[in-house]
């Protein structure tokens, strides 16, 4: 693999500032955002009324701890626009993700807001190793998933040359790429495998590509996937990490030159590391749940807004800002299969509609060969428990999950009482998958 540190003048200044002076550009930021939340977003200013807290009380950048948390289900509770913190007149653009209850998050934009993402996303890009004048084959899916439209304009701004192809098509994704020959490729690390097939079905050899760097992010993957990847196209895989509550992809993302964690771009975010039981904000290098606060947005300010991945904060390397590790699980019980967040109690729905399964379940995840596979474990109703009664709810199941949650599933139908109960709080989840 090539060398693609990075050349003297690539970096801005703030990537390698002092922290002192990183320090200060955050608590002049983070004043103005909590007062921006405050003053213009209703929904702020009952939440930290209730809280007994003002942004005057915001002096010090430990202040933040004094503040009340923003959660998910803020969004789904203010559906659609009611937490934003600016007239709906002045978003340029709308992102969603789907819910648990069928009922999206929606996320908005001011155009200030847009030329941020753009900017952080051109520094991720650069930080993977790519450079102006570069073509980027962007295989995240277009439309109001953040990550095909974030990669985009990030590539746009950096200077590089993009061949928006969006996701699926698998053939035709590597006959363009046999054609243009992009450097640099942004896609999902479990659909990189996929194309990564496609290569050896058609009969090219990956080493052969033009890829040098693949930017890889929406799921967890594994330092041995990344180890699989580099090997077969012998290129620089690399890990970005976003959330559209937050801002999308580029909110933080690894160094090409290191690939030790993710630095947080944190002069437009600033993390914590917080007790997920507790709350309280945890020391740097303790484990714990990822909590954002943005500093420069306006459409749709998050003051310390629970992400619920577990990592940890470390010290910068390749840059002066702090590194998350890669995300090792989560504190709630979302599943992130495939690129796809799913809830348990996504599952839980779609099996009410089946009225020949009773509503007992259980989740297992697998693994066969490098792909993440989930079985649903189910038990049919007394009066549906014949061979042709089960296949045909199995059948039903698995079309409602795939249709409504978005992703293939096997579906084992057991005998009444077949499905392990549990005397307390429920184990919907059980985790087979191969630890690294």
């Amino acid at each position: 693999m090539e060398n693609l540190s990075p050349r003297p003048g690539d970096l801005e200044p703030i990537e390698t500032a002092s922290r002192d002076h990183i320090a200060a550009v955050q608590l002049d930021r983070m004043k103005w955002s909590v007062r921006h939340a405050y003053e213009n977003s209703p929904f702020y200013r009952a939440r930290f009324d209730q809280a007994g807290v003002h942004p005057d009380d915001l002096k010090t950048l430990a202040d933040l701890a004094k503040f009340p948390f923003t959660t998910k289900a803020d969004l789904r509770d203010t559906y659609p626009f009611g937490m934003f913190a600016v007239p709906r007149e002045k978003l340029v653009r709308i992102h969603g993700s789907s819910g648990t209850t069928g009922k999206p998050t929606v996320v908005g934009y001011t155009k200030k807001d847009i030329d941020t993402w753009a900017d952080v996303m051109a520094r991720s890009i650069r930080a993977s190793g790519g450079r102006p004048g570069d073509i980027v084959h962007v295989a995240y899916g277009y439309g109001l998933f953040t990550g095909g439209l974030g990669a985009h304009y990030g590539a746009e701004r950096l200077g590089c040359t993009v061949v928006p192809i969006s996701g699926g098509m698998t053939e035709r994704q590597v006959t363009l790429m046999s054609d243009f020959k992009p450097r640099i490729i942004m896609v999902t690390p479990s659909y990189m495998l996929s194309i990564l097939d496609e290569f050896r079905r058609q009969g090219i050899d990956p080493r052969s590509s033009s890829l040098a760097v693949g930017i890889f992010g929406a799921e967890p993957w594994t330092n041995a996937m990344r180890l699989e990847i580099e090997q077969a196209f012998d290129m620089h895989a690399v890990d970005i990490y976003g959330l559209s509550e937050v801002m999308g992809p580029g909110v933080a993302n690894e160094c090409v030159e290191s690939k030790d964690g993710l630095h947080v771009w944190e002069d437009h975010f600033y993390p914590e590391i917080i007790d997920p039981a507790t709350g309280a904000v945890l020391p740097d290098g303790e484990i714990g749940e990822l909590v954002f606060t943005t500093l420069t947005k306006e459409g749709l300010p998050m003051i310390r807004y629970r992400t619920r991945d577990l990592t940890r904060l470390l010290p910068g390397t390749a840059r002066s800002m702090r590194r998350i590790e890669k995300i090792t699980g989560r504190s709630d019980d979302m599943i992130i299969l495939r690129g796809v967040n799913v809830f348990p109690t996504q599952i839980e729905e779609q099996i009410l509609k089946c009225k020949g399964l009773a509503p007992h379940f259980q989740i297992e995840l697998t693994r066969s060969g490098r792909m993440d596979n989930m079985t649903v474990h189910v038990e049919c109703a007394a009066d549906a428990a014949d061979a042709a009664a089960r296949a045909a709810s199995a059948k039903e199941l698995s079309h409602h999950i795939k249709s409504v949650v978005g992703v293939s599933t096997h579906i084992q139908v057991h005998d009444p009482d077949g499905v392990a109960r549990s005397e307390g709080k429920a184990k919907r989840v059980v985790d087979n998958r191969p630890k690294e």
